[in-house]
C-alpha cells in the first residue's frame, strides 16, 4: 500500500519542480547557535537552501525552501491559534516524509504548541493494530489536535472516534480553518519544544520531552563536534521523522546549520535502497545517517557488477547509530562500494538516544570504525572486557566485536556505574549514565518513571550497557532488555503481554529476549512456561501466538514452551531476561539461533517454533 498523495506527485512532476540548491551567494554559516527553533528558521530563511522531496523512482516531486517554509508555518501557525488551543498543547502529526509534516512542525513552534510525531508506518500487524497504536499515543500525549496526510487519515481517524479532540483532519482541512488575527508568540527556550515518543514499547510508551534550551544545545553541538558541518555540505536522508535520528538528526539539525537535504520515503527506501545511494551521487551529498540495518539492506539488495555506477566520491560522513553496530556488515558495504568512491574512513560511529534529544559521543571523522575485539566469556562472565587481538571478518567464537562510539559531546558527563551506583573503572561493563545540556526535562505525565530514570545531580540513567576505553564509550547491549529486529525497536512486555493473555499462561510465565541468528541477525525469542500438557493443544498455542505476534508487531518470533519453575528469577522475584536468555542458549547447544525458520519441534525439553 502506497500512502503518498499521488495526484500531488503527479502535479509537482508536471510543472517541472527545481531543487532547492545553494546559491554560489551562500548565507554565512552558523552551526545552531540559535536560542529557539524558530530563531533558526528565521536565519536559514534568509539564504537559499531548504527540502527536497524525492518519489521511490527518484524524481523530485516537491520542494520547500526555507523561506518558504517559515512564511507558510506562520499562517498555518495563526490558523492553528484560531482552535483556540491553550499554550503548551499538543498537536499530534503523522510523521510522513512530506512537507506538511515540515510545516505543521514549525507551525506549532510558531503558534506555543507542542508537536508530537505519530508513527507512519503500517506493518504486518495492518489496520487494528496500527490504528489501536494511534489511539494509545493520542490518549497518553492528550492531544487537543491531530493531523495526518490524506493516505493516512482514514487510520488516525478512527484512532480519534470518541477522544476530546478540537480537530483532526488532513493538512488541506486545516488551510480552510480561518486565521487568527493573534501576534504570533513563538516558544520560548524553557519551553517543550516537542514530545518524541520512540523506541518505547507499543504499550507502554513514553513521550520524551526536550525544551528548546536543550534541542538547540544538541543541534548546536552535533553540527560543531560531531558532523562538523562545512560550508557547501549537502544531506541525504530516508529515516522517519518519528525517530529521534530522523527527526533531530534529519529535520532540526539542517535547519539549524542551513543546509539543503535531500529526502526519500523510509517504505521507498525499503522497496528500492538503491536510490538513496542514487541520491547521494545525484546530488553529490556529503552527509547521510543510518542505522546498520540500512547498509546491511543495500549490500543484500545490490549486485556486485552495479557497485561502479554510483559516484559516492563525496560522501565523507556516513553515520551509524540508533542501534548496537556490528563491523562486518558494514566492511562489506565499504569493499562493495569501493569501486563507487565510497571510503570506508566516511563511517562515523556515534551513541545517543532520544531522551538527551539525539546524540551523545562521536568517534573521530575521517578514521572510519575503531574495532575492539574482546574476549566474548570473560566478558559475558566477568563484565570486563579484556582486549585480544583479531582480524575483523574473521572473528572466532570466543572472540566479541565492538565498535568505539567516540567521546562525548563538550559539556556530556558519562559515567559507567555498577548495580549499586559505583563507577567502574576503564573496561568494567556496567550501565550507562549521561550528563549533559540536552538531557530531557522528564517524561510526559509519569512523573514515577521521571523520577526513577532522572536522578540527582541531573544524571540520566539510559539502562544501556557498554565500557570505556579511555575517554571513549563502547555500547555492549541496549535498554531495558529492548530487543530490535530489522532497525525495530521491540519491547520484551509486548511479547510477554501477549502470552500471558492466552488462558494456558499464567502472569509472570513468560519472557522475551533476542539472540543471534545463524546470519548473524538479532532474532525474537518468547519462552513460556505452560501447565498444559494435551500436544494438540500446546501445538495450537503456538500457532495462535505466532499469528497475535505477527498482527500486533509484524515480526517472526522463535517460540519455547518449557515447563513450570524453569524460567530464572532475580533475588528479588522478578524474571531474569538475561538468565532466561542464557538458559535458552545452553539448551539449544550454543550462541546462535540455527533452527530452520518453518519448523516446529517437540522435544522432551518442550516445544519449540518459529
Amino acid at each position: 500500500m502506497f500512502l503518498r498523495n499521488e495526484l500531488f506527485v503527479r502535479q509537482m512532476e508536471a510543472i517541472g519542480v527545481m531543487e532547492v540548491t545553494p546559491s554560489d551567494n551562500r548565507l554565512p554559516l552558523r552551526l545552531g547557535d540559535f536560542a529557539t527553533l524558530t530563531e533558526a528558521l528565521e536565519y536559514a530563511a534568509q539564504g537559499d537552501t531548504g527540502f527536497n522531496f524525492y518519489t521511490g523512482t527518484g524524481k523530485l516531486y516537491a520542494v520547500l525552501p526555507y523561506a518558504r517554509l517559515k512564511e507558510e508555518a506562520q499562517t498555518l501557525a495563526r490558523r492553528l491559534l484560531g482552535l483556540e488551543l491553550e499554550r503548551g498543547a499538543r498537536v499530534a502529526m503523522v510523521a510522513e516524509t512530506t512537507p506538511d509534516f515540515h510545516r505543521f512542525f514549525f507551525a506549532c513552534q510558531y503558534a506555543g504548541l507542542v508537536p508530537v510525531p505519530l508513527p507512519a508506518a503500517i506493518h504486518l500487524g495492518g489496520h487494528q493494530a496500527y490504528v489501536a497504536q494511534l489511539r494509545r499515543l493520542l490518549t497518553i500525549c492528550e492531544a487537543q489536535a491531530a493531523m495526518a496526510p490524506v493516505g493516512f487519515l482514514p487510520f488516525l481517524t478512527e484512532a480519534a472516534g470518541g477522544l476530546d479532540l478540537r480537530m483532526v483532519g488532513s493538512p488541506e482541512t486545516f488551510a480552510e480553518l480561518p486565521e487568527s488575527p493573534v501576534r504570533l508568540q513563538p516558544l520560548e527556550p524553557h519551553e517543550i519544544a516537542y514530545l518524541q515518543y520512540t523506541s518505547g514499547s507499543t504499550r507502554f510508551p513514553r513521550g520524551v520531552m526536550i525544551t528548546e534550551k536543550a534541542v538547540m544545545s544538541n543541534l548546536a553541538d552535533i553540527g560543531r563536534y560531531g558532523a562538523q558541518i562545512r560550508p557547501g555540505d549537502r544531506i541525504v536522508s530516508w529515516l522517519p521523522y518519528y525517530h529521534d535520528m530522523g527527526l533531530v538528526g534529519k529535520v532540526l539539525v539542517p535547519v539549524a546549520s542551513q543546509l539543503s537535504v535531500d529526502y526519500l520515503g523510509t517504505r521507498d527506501f525499503a522497496m528500492r535502497p538503491r536510490q538513496w545511494l542514487n541520491l547521494m551521487s545525484k546530488n553529490r551529498a556529503t552527509i547521510s545517517f543510518s542505522p546498520p540495518f540500512g547498509y546491511e539492506l543495500c549490500v543484500r539488495r545490490l549486485r556486485e557488477e552495479e557497485a561502479d555506477k554510483f559516484d559516492l566520491s563525496a560522501w565523507r560522513v556516513a553515520g551509524v547509530g540508533a542501534e548496537t553496530i556490528r563491523p562486518g556488515p558494514l566492511e562489506d558495504f565499504a569493499k562493495l562500494l569501493a569501486p563507487s568512491g565510497f571510503s570506508s574512513r566516511a563511517f562515523l560511529a556515534c551513541y545517543g538516544m532520544a531522551e538527551c534529544s539525539l546524540a551523545v559521543t562521536f568517534a573521530p571523522l575521517d578514521q572510519g570504525l575503531q574495532i575492539d575485539c574482546v574476549d566474548g566469556d570473560h566478558l559475558a562472565e566477568y563484565r570486563e572486557a579484556v582486549p585480544v587481538g583479531c582480524v575483523p571478518g574473521k572473528i572466532s567464537g570466543r572472540v566479541s566485536t565492538h565498535v568505539n562510539c567516540g567521546i562525548p559531546l563538550p559539556g556530556y558527563g558519562v559515567e559507567v556505574r555498577d548495580e549499586h551506583g559505583r563507577v567502574l573503572p576503564e573496561r568494567q561493563c556496567g550501565t550507562l549514565f549521561v550528563q549533559g545540556p540536552s538531557v530531557m526535562s522528564g517524561y510526559f505525565n509519569d512523573p514515577e518513571v521521571t523520577q526513577e530514570t532522572l536522578l540527582p545531580g541531573g544524571w540520566l540513567n539510559t539502562g544501556d550497557l557498554g565500557y570505556r576505553i579511555g575517554d571513549s564509550l563502547v555500547i555492549t547491549g541496549r535498554a531495558k532488555d529492548l530487543i530490535i529486529i530489522n532497525g525495530r525497536n521491540i519491547w520484551p512486555q509486548d511479547l510477554e503481554y501477549l502470552a500471558e493473555q492466552q488462558p494456558e499462561v499464567k502472569t509472570g510465565d513468560a519472557s522475551a529476549f533476542s539472540v543471534p541468528g545463524a546470519d548473524g541477525e538479532e532474532k525474537a525469542v518468547l519462552v513460556i512456561q505452560c501447565r498444559e500438557s494435551d500436544v494438540i493443544k500446546r501445538a495450537d498455542l503456538i500457532d495462535r501466538l505466532h499469528c497475535l505476534i505477527r498482527e500486533e508487531l509484524g515480526i517472526d518470533c522463535f517460540l519455547e514452551l518449557v515447563p513450570p519453575h524453569t524460567l530464572p528469577r532475580t533475588s528479588s522475584g522478578k524474571l531474569s531476561r538475561s538468565g532466561a536468555r542464557r538458559d535458552f542458549l545452553t539448551r539449544m547447544g550454543g550462541e546462535r539461533l540455527v533452527q530452520p525458520q518453518t519448523v516446529c519441534l517437540r522435544t522432551a525439553a518442550g516445544d519449540r517454533a518459529v
